[in-house]
């Protein structure tokens, strides 16, 4: 994901669709299931929510999309780190660059969060 869209409804996209295309990938194995599924959602969720945000109804409805995607930006964080262990070794690369991409999510939305504050 290193030439990132400038536009965040196709760059929340592509973070949801590399991250099914990465688990995809994964082994099969209780936990790799289970973190996989929690994972595909929360990712999902960052993208769908931004839509929702994208179609607001009120501004206090934008503002409480945004939190929610920067929730669900902050849940896929997780979920893949706790990808991130010997069984996976082979994905370490993909994990890493996607957890890089929902840190930089969740700061994005941080910071349209403050900015919207401070009006």
């Amino acid at each position: 994901m290193s030439n990132k869209p400038y536009n965040l409804e196709e760059r929340t996209y592509l973070f949801a669709d590399s991250v099914r295309n990465m688990v995809y990938s994964l082994q099969k194995s209780v936990v790799n299931i289970e973190d996989g599924k929690q994972v595909v959602r929360s990712s999902g969720s960052v993208a769908a929510n931004y839509i929702e945000a994208n179609e607001h109804l009120s501004d206090k409805d934008f503002d409480f999309r945004i939190k929610i995607c920067r929730k669900e930006a902050k849940e896929s964080s997780l979920w893949l780190k706790l990808l991130q262990n010997e069984f996976n070794n082979k994905y370490q690369n993909e994990l890493v660059e996607l957890m890089e991409e929902a840190k930089e999510l969740k700061k994005i939305f941080s910071a349209i969060i403050e900015k919207r504050k401070k009006r």
